[in-house]
């Protein structure tokens, strides 16, 4: 049996504990009024009786009062939970010792994990974490409601981002850097002009970027067609420097030649700041810029053409990758790149198709970019087409006073997530009893997203004036309040969720792709959905139903659950839960299918959602991968492709492996052979579903092919 401590931790049960802490109360009272030692024992053998594989250590010393009075030894109870007192009072005044210990130590397995972009091994970071663990264990205890935190140890419901709660920051926004380009911005109190040239604009493009990140704790997106306008002045410029140079001694085409020649250095330089810059700065937060960059040709943009040159270097640029610390070409975490299909690119003999190629190539060779399908888009959010916060949530339309539609500049507040197959696992097959107990659950959702809104409330624009003052999101004056910002829907507010493949086989014994499950997940999702607006039309703020990327949370629900109720199969068996509205990754689904099924979801799932496929390394057959690019355009509104690419853990090569005559993985940059080949996946027709090779022990290949 395991206990949760105060502090999140997990401990083995130690029925001594319980012992000593009866026998302490026994001596503060009359000796009429204490309990025999072995009625002491029975106690504690009550409490180990109860068999479950997790308890909070809150309900442990619950059952030991109630034991206490059912003896009728009500002053012993008395002395019991004035100990109780008295112990939490200890507790209180130092609960993070060990915590920061072990993440100095390296051994603290939770916080080193939790966050992929940041290496928690470097001093840099761990100043970060240090001050995260003092947030989470402030928060804990003090800030949020006992209900909330009990529900949060107990896996009900996640709330995210704890070890920045304390502060009065936020979630993730849409960078207003159009606004802050054109009229300029502050940092670190120096005045930043409009830029003269693209390069400039990069460069301070990348010093904002690096700025906001500093001051709110999760993504961040830019649109980069708002640097068109830069690049046609560095044009400007060097033609006119040319003609300054050469007068009319050229011909106009030799003039335009040379000028094009400088322009295109310069379009390379600057995309490469921004990739190098992204990811050589280091935020307060101990990591890179968590950002991404939205890639959005415009029909009506005034700077089309600029802006498609800078797309596609952007393209170029990623599909080469950067070097690591062996020399080798890998592919960049950041910036995140988010590519929109449109009539003009959609891979039906439009005028950019080009590019589109291009971003295909980039898909069957690295991770991104990302697909948004302006198609499908219009049709969910009012004919408008926009990008997703860093974290992949989305804004709901919002308006200004002139009634136009606005996006850059807004913000999320914040996210807890429900954990959808622990009410299924409770209800037990029982609808009744599992929509009681959902509404229970989202109250718990309710009350913690307001915690996250009220710390908000009455924030000055003083403590980020990058944010408040400058531009990011506002032009507030010092000491003015942001929370007109936080109402009226102008930012979000997200309910997050997690399981409903698992949540539907346990209520209806199938999968949500079959039409019993269908009809059920999709009758829980607009539930959860209604409920968010009904919240947004009560209170006038932003509430979101968000499909949440929370690859980590999904694990931890998961193992709460095991280790809480045991193991049930195709639930807690596999260690983790599908991500939000998912399709199992084990399911014979081909990637059509799965995306139009899954667009039913997203649909819904409006304040975000992402679906995707996992696919082989691709690089010599974009064929087939355009075809479902093509599909993305007509069926769903945001795709992406995981891409299982060959790579070497000795020396971080990504590129082509060689399977040699004794069926060895071998690597073509340092030789490195490996059995293991769990990580690589290969195939030449173009399958796009379940499909994976294994090199093992005996060197036979084999190969599971589900489409064949």
């Amino acid at each position: 049996m395991k206990v949760i401590k105060r502090d999140g931790t997990t401990v083995d049960f130690d029925r001594s504990k319980i012992v000593v802490a009866i026998q302490k109360a026994n001596s503060a009272v009359e000796e009429s009024e204490r309990i025999a030692e072995d009625r002491i024992e029975n106690i504690a053998q009550y409490v180990e009786g109860r068999n479950r594989m997790r308890l909070l250590v809150e309900d442990i010393q619950d059952m030991v009062e109630h034991q206490l009075m059912q003896e009728g030894k009500f002053d012993l109870a008395k002395a019991y939970i004035i100990y109780r007192y008295t112990r939490a009072l200890v507790r209180k005044a130092n609960t993070t010792d060990e915590s920061i210990l072990s993440l100095i130590r390296n051994s603290n397995k939770d916080v080193m994990e939790e966050n992929s972009n940041k290496n928690a091994v470097m001093a840099s970071t761990q100043r970060d974490l240090i001050a995260g663990e003092v947030s989470k264990d402030l928060t804990r205890r003090i800030i949020l409601p006992e209900e909330i935190s009990k529900a949060h140890d107990e896996g009900a419901i996640h709330f995210h981002d704890a070890d920045y709660f304390i502060q009065p920051i936020f979630n993730c926004c849409l960078i207003n850097i159009g606004d802050m380009l054109d009229n300029g911005t502050v940092m670190n109190g120096k005045l930043i002009e409009s830029p003269k040239s693209f390069q400039v604009a990069c460069t301070v493009m990348t010093q904002i970027i690096a700025s906001v990140a500093s001051s709110q704790y999760g993504g961040q997106s830019v649109d980069i067609r708002h640097l068109g306008k830069y690049l046609r002045r560095s044009y400007n410029k060097f033609k006119k420097a040319v003609l300054d140079e050469v007068g009319d001694s050229l011909p106009a085409e030799t003039v335009e030649r040379l000028v094009q020649a400088r322009l295109k250095s310069e379009l390379q330089s600057g995309v490469q700041t921004i990739q190098y810059q992204i990811n050589t700065l280091m935020t307060t937060n101990g990591q890179s810029p968590f950002v991404t960059i939205f890639l959005n040709l415009q029909e009506d943009d005034e700077y089309l053409k600029e802006n498609a040159m800078i797309v596609e270097e952007i393209l170029r640029q990623r599909l080469q990758g950067i070097k690591n610390d062996k020399g080798v070409y890998v592919t960049p975490a950041f910036p995140k790149l988010v590519y929109v299909l449109d009539e003009h690119n959609c891979l039906k003999g439009g005028k950019y198709d080009y590019i589109t190629k291009l971003a295909v190539k980039c898909s069957a060779k690295r991770l991104y970019p990302d697909y948004i399908s302006a198609k499908k888009m219009r049709e969910n959010y009012e004919g408008n087409v926009f990008s997703p916060m860093g974290c992949r949530s989305f804004l709901a339309p919002w308006k200004d006073e002139n009634g136009k539609y606005k996006f850059e500049g807004r913000f999320n507040q914040g996210v807890v997530s429900i954990n959808l197959p622990q009410v299924a696992i409770i209800a037990k097959g029982d609808e009744q009893k599992f929509w009681k107990l959902l509404d229970e659950r989202l109250d718990l959702c309710y009350k913690a997203l307001m915690c996250r809104h009220n710390a908000l409330m009455g924030v000055k624009s003083d403590v980020s004036p990058v944010h408040w003052q400058y531009g990011a999101i506002a032009r507030l004056k010092k000491g003015e309040t942001i929370d007109k910002y936080l109402v009226g829907g102008y930012s979000s507010i997200s309910l997050g969720y997690i399981g409903v493949y698992e949540m539907t086989k346990l209520m209806k014994g199938v999968s949500h792709t079959t039409p019993v499950g269908e009809e059920f997940a999709l009758r829980v999702m607009r539930y959860l959905r209604a409920k968010c607006d009904k919240w947004k039309q009560q209170t006038g703020i932003g509430f979101a139903l968000y499909g949440t990327p929370a690859e980590s949370l999904c694990y931890r629900f998961a193992r709460i659950d095991k280790e809480r109720f045991g193991t049930i199969e195709d639930v807690t068996d596999k260690g983790y839960y599908t991500n939000s509205y998912h399709v199992d990754v084990r399911e014979n689904i081909d990637a059509f299918s799965k995306f139009a099924f899954e667009s039913q979801f997203q649909k819904i799932s409006s304040g975000g959602a992402i679906s995707y496929v996992e696919i082989p390394n691709m690089r010599h057959n974009t064929e087939a991968l355009e075809d479902v690019v093509r599909f993305i355009y007509d069926n769903i509104q945001y795709a992406e492709f995981n891409t299982k690419s060959d790579y070497c853990h000795v020396c971080g090569f990504d590129g082509e492996i060689i399977i040699n005559d004794d069926l060895e993985w071998e690597c073509p940059n340092c030789g490195n052979k490996d059995h293991n080949l769990m990580n690589v996946t290969r195939r030449t027709c173009g399958y796009l579903g379940e499909n994976f090779w294994n090199v093992g022990k005996t060197k036979e290949i084999k190969a599971r092919v589900l489409h064949l």
